[in-house]
């Protein structure tokens, strides 16, 4: 391959990577750009900039109640995660067993599955058990923090068990022939090992919980409302740049986690 052909290859792949990157990346630029746009109906260009309609979505108790409910729903369905995903890693990457690999892939299915389906399903089966024990689970906190629990597991499956693949077992076992205990073991030899799989699951998994819309379009109460049903509901009658500013809090507070989380536990090693 002559250095011609060799530079001409460099400069297809750097332009493709361009416009990928431009892809992705510009529609979030634009969002951050058009909520601080003094416009009251949106177009361009913009007749100034100005910070009020972070004052204004602030102020709207819907916009405000609904960052409170998915911020404690998805930290609740964090910590649910963290308590189930972490034996269900250790038993799908170290025991062997029939149906190992069924068990896997129905553990990891609510990635697979479409949201919209995957919340009627629920919605489903909830009415069904009502009907069955007069329990109100749709409709409810519980059914909506169980939704988000199933949205979070196999993220923080998939990447626990990633680490527990990833680690060499005969550093557990050195532990344990100089008399550790298994608590000792795991709480000083192995979480250290797989923590950044544990934190990377704990990221995604709270990132996915917060950021769905599908499921909870579906489990939510009457007067509860999330802050991606807010903004739904808040587009049908506006277009404003109160949604910019909504969406720019949730880019800057998705961002700071990765950046917290990368600061302790390099992503690229949890993957």
């Amino acid at each position: 391959m002559g250095n011609a052909q060799a530079k001409t290859i460099r400069i297809g792949y750097t332009a493709i990577s361009v416009l990928v990157i431009g892809f992705v990346v510009l529609p979030l630029i634009f969002i951050v750009w058009m909520s601080f746009f003094s416009n009251r109906i949106l177009s361009l260009p913009p007749e100034g900039y100005t910070l009020d309609w972070y004052r204004r979505a602030w102020q709207m108790a819907d916009f405000r109640n609904g960052f409170f409910l998915s911020l404690r729903t998805s930290l609740i369905a964090t910590a649910i995660a963290l308590i189930l995903g972490l034996p269900a890693s250790f038993a799908l990457a170290r025991a062997r067993f029939p149906g190992r690999e069924t068990i896997n892939t129905i553990l990891m299915s609510p990635m697979i599955v479409p949201g919209i389906v995957g919340g009627s399903s629920l919605f489903v089966f909830f009415l069904e058990v009502e009907f069955l024990t007069g329990w109100r689970i749709a409709g409810s906190s519980p059914g909506l923090i169980a939704a988000h629990s199933l949205i979070a597991l196999p993220w923080m499956i998939r990447l626990v068990t990633t680490s527990l693949i990833g680690m060499n077992p005969s550093v557990e076992e050195a532990a344990r022939s100089l008399g550790a205990g298994p608590l000792t073991v795991f709480f000083r030899v192995t979480l250290p090992v797989i923590k950044p799989g544990v934190i990377a699951g704990s990221l995604f998994a709270f990132v996915n919980s917060f950021i769905d819309l599908e499921k909870s379009l579906f489990l939510v109460g009457p007067d509860r409302t999330t802050l991606q049903i807010a903004l739904i509901n808040y587009l049908e009658w506006n277009f404003d740049s109160t949604i910019g500013a909504v969406a720019t809090v949730q880019i800057a507070l998705i961002t700071l986690l990765l950046l917290v989380t990368d600061r302790y536990a390099k992503l690229s090693r949890a993957f």
